[in-house]
């Protein structure tokens, strides 16, 4: 099964801290892809503290809601680096993908901040990478011009 790919990147009007502190939370995280669909989480894991966050094992099992009610898929999250402020490396296996690869990077920049998203995944199904990139990349594309209106800024080229 080959993997697939993709990086999305914005520049915020915001320090890398203030945008940690939103993005570093499940509330954060669903402001992200609201309406499209919303995470579940256990009710005492509501920020990526890394005191509470296990590194290298399976942290909680989400299941993905699409327009927040409708079960579609879940996510074994497995953080492998967390680096409050700065960002995370999640490696994770889906119900739809063998392997998710999330990692987050907060680039200070000079009136605010780089947020770089780099996305790979490896299907369970053969053939369906095809189909599920354009839609895993517009999702993250959506999250982007969520946080571009939170925040202001603009797109990376």
């Amino acid at each position: 099964m080959t993997p697939r790919g993709f990086t999305v990147s914005s520049r915020l009007n915001a320090s890398a801290d203030e945008v940690w502190a939103a993005v570093s939370t499940m509330r954060g995280v669903n402001f992200e892809l609201r309406p499209l669909v919303r995470m579940t989480h256990p009710p005492g894991l509501t920020s990526l503290d890394s005191a509470v966050v296990p590194i290298g094992e399976r942290a909680f099992r989400s299941w993905i809601l699409l327009f927040g009610f409708l079960p579609i898929d879940y996510d074994d999250l497995t953080f492998v680096a967390l680096d409050p402020g700065r960002g995370f490396h999640e490696r994770s296996a889906m119900l739809t993908q063998r392997r998710w690869e999330h990692e987050r990077r907060l680039e200070p920049a000079e009136n605010g901040c780089a947020i770089i998203d780099i996305v790979s995944f490896e299907p369970r199904a053969p053939g369906i990478g095809v189909l599920l990139r354009p839609l895993f990349r517009a999702v993250f594309a959506h999250r982007h011009r969520r946080l571009r209106r939170r925040f202001g800024g603009g797109a990376l080229t």
